[in-house]
């Protein structure tokens, strides 16, 4: 295939078995791990957890990557398509709240053929970093019923800086709406989100007024019950890291980001513990379940 499922659009030469583009994937699919996950927002873990699938690869180039083993480093194995269905089918058996497809994006084609035309019992969730094309998010359009989207930035100069996009809110802005477009309102039943789009926004050491702008953006876009917003406070410094980076985020930052949520009206989702940051919550990524 020639590569433009994602808005770097590089053009690439991407086959089964060659690799290819800013992700370094080939077109089949790669997977880190598979598993039962505890520590997605708890309207997603349900009594078992998210039958959660991190596939290898990532668009973006964030140097604070928690999963940089997985999203740059190349873990993972080759799955086939009917085995990648398996594997759907495994976690669903175990009790999986729902089917959490982490980082899918440069594998669209696969996924899709992978979830075929039959209707899950369980929500499909496409857990993505929010930088996406339009174009390839209509190709979803009912096969996925949950969207959970980073808003990293709403800023250029720390898109750029930490992650090799200037432009990734004229990205991930109209990205976001296509979701919305597609899902409509959330919608919960018994604590459980059945369908919508869950916005996570991780703050960063440093980076207050980014945080700010992208809350600005949902409380000026997005009506009360419209979406679901996460601010995190997970961050965990990563090797070579420089600058702010090399700290956690403090109590101070965390409470005023809260604060600004709420002062705009953006009450709808989660909040964190500050002592979600920590490294343990980070998967093993051991192949397990592939």
């Amino acid at each position: 295939m020639t590569c433009a499922l994602c808005p770097r659009t590089c053009q690439a030469e991407r086959t089964p078995d060659r690799p290819g583009g800013v992700c370094r994937q080939p077109s089949a699919p790669a997977v880190a791990q598979a598993m039962l996950h505890q520590w997605e927002e708890p309207c997603l873990v349900g009594e078992h957890g998210a039958g959660t699938v991190f596939f290898s690869g990532c668009n973006l180039r964030c140097v604070y990557c928690q999963n940089r083993s997985i999203s740059q480093g190349g873990v993972g194995k080759p799955v086939s398509i009917s085995r990648l269905r398996e594997i759907f089918r495994e976690l669903v058996a175990q009790g999986a709240a729902c089917l959490d497809l982490v980082t899918p994006t440069h594998f669209t084609p696969a996924v899709l053929e992978a979830l075929g035309k039959d209707t899950w019992p369980v929500p499909v969730v496409w857990n993505c970093g929010g930088y996406e094309r339009v174009e390839t998010l209509r190709l979803l359009e009912g096969k996925v019923q949950v969207y959970l989207p980073d808003l990293k930035y709403a800023l250029p100069g720390p898109a750029g800086a930490y992650s090799a996009a200037p432009d990734y809110f004229d990205r991930a802005a109209p990205a976001i709406l296509e979701m919305f477009r597609q899902t409509g309102p959330y919608r919960m039943e018994g604590g459980q989100l059945k369908s919508g789009v869950l916005i996570r926004h991780l703050l960063l050491p440093g980076e207050l007024e980014n945080t700010r702008r992208c809350i600005d953006w949902i409380a000026e876009t997005f009506r009360p019950g419209d979406v679901l917003f996460s601010l995190m406070s997970q961050y965990t410094p990563q090797p070579g890291a420089s600058g702010n980076l090399c700290r956690h985020v403090t109590k101070a930052e965390y409470r005023s980001a809260v604060e600004y949520m709420k002062n705009c009206g953006v009450t709808d989702g989660y909040t964190q513990e500050r002592t979600s940051a920590r490294e343990e919550y980070t998967p093993a990524f051991d192949l397990s379940g592939v």
